[in-house]
């Protein structure tokens, strides 16, 4: 059962003339975090195939660049673009999520609230629209 809906989180912002500045803390996403990856040299418009969590959420920043990622609850398809590093995209576990639309050189940061286990995952989406 989704207790949760995926929303868009600010981060603090330090303006700086010499740079600016964002952090993430465990404050400021609603998870404490197990694991940090991150996805790169994707193709300019390529996508990468999508899964659900069982438990795991996540939370997504375009660090550099930009791209799109579909978020599916089994009824509604929303999608949110990532293009600024100060906001990330909180995806709760039992959604389906898919990025696309990378732009050349794009970063994508991704905060997980579970070590790696692939037993935790619904790759398949028939499966998923199943549960």
């Amino acid at each position: 059962m989704i207790v949760d809906k995926p929303r868009l989180i600010n981060l603090p912002k330090m303006l700086d003339n010499r740079g600016n500045l964002s952090v993430i803390e465990e404050n400021n996403i609603p998870f404490s975090i197990k694991r940090t990856y991150w996805i790169y040299d994707v193709p300019g418009g390529g996508m990468r195939d999508g899964h659900a969590y069982i438990k795991n959420h996540e939370f997504i920043v375009a660090l550099s660049g930009s791209f799109d990622i579909l978020v599916d609850n089994g009824s509604e398809i929303e999608t949110f673009s990532l293009n600024r590093s100060y906001y990330g995209l909180y995806v709760p576990n039992g959604l389906w999520r898919q990025f696309f639309n990378f732009s050349t050189n794009s970063l994508a940061l991704v905060l997980a609230s579970t070590h790696y286990d692939f037993s935790d995952y619904i790759c398949d989406y028939d499966l998923f629209k199943e549960r």
